[in-house]
């Protein structure tokens, strides 16, 4: 600053006297503005460094805080993967009870549609339809030995077999034509008619029905109506 204030001087110097004092004032009142403008003041510093401590201070609360979050989510996360994990099991075990509840359920309905269609049959038709029974020793019928049950109607030695479900799918029609089949080797006949009265026929049964020569009647009023016209 020293030296810069002493080449004003010498340029001062080269006006004339009578402007000396005045031009060495203007120079030394831009200097001191120039350094008022520049400097910093301690009040300004110590607010800004106030500021910055603030800024600190909140960054590590905020540090905090998302650690706590962390922690909670982490807590979270565990506490659903454990009801998940209770959650299956309950659905395993509910799945087992249901299961186990609908297989009874089905062969009550099962039972019960078939007594009511023999009812119908026998009371509002005269049409009288014996149970046949045997044991399959060798397993002909369902690949290992086992009961064998099929609905047999002789009108005028004519034979039909029957077959009453409340549903019936494709297996249950391969299996109803090996009963039949098995019916006949047993008894040395030929079952003229294959019946199946069923109010549900799965769809993908339906060509299999006719490869294999049967019909179905979705009521055994429908069935029973038919045989009345016959008589």
């Amino acid at each position: 600053m020293a030296k810069a204030k002493q080449s004003y001087i010498d340029i001062v110097e080269e006006f004339p006297s009578e402007f000396h004092k005045p031009l060495l004032r203007l120079v030394d009142a831009i200097m001191e503005r120039v350094r008022m403008e520049f400097a910093v003041r301690r009040e300004d510093f110590d607010e800004l460094r106030s500021a910055i401590s603030e800024l600190t201070q909140a960054q590590k609360r905020t540090e905090d805080r998302v650690e706590e979050l962390a922690d909670a989510q982490a807590k979270t996360e565990m506490r659903v993967e454990e009801l998940a994990q209770v959650q299956k099991r309950f659905e395993k075990h509910f799945d087992l009870q249901i299961g186990a509840l609908g297989s009874r359920w089905g062969l009550k309905t099962e039972e019960s549609f078939r007594a009511a269609a023999e009812g119908i049959l026998g009371e509002d038709f005269g049409l009288h339809v014996e149970r046949y029974q045997a044991y399959d020793e060798e397993g002909e019928v369902f690949g290992r030995p086992d009961q064998v049950e099929i609905d047999i109607m002789i009108r005028d030695d004519k034979i039909t077999a029957i077959e009453i479900k409340s549903s019936m799918s494709k297996y249950d029609v391969y299996a109803y034509d090996k009963k039949v089949s098995f019916f006949e080797r047993r008894n040395q006949v030929k079952v003229d008619r294959k019946l199946i009265i069923t109010p549900m026929l799965d769809p993908r049964a339906e060509e299999l029905v006719k490869t294999l020569g049967m019909k179905v009647y979705s009521s055994c009023y429908d069935w029973g109506d038919e045989e009345q016209e016959l008589k």
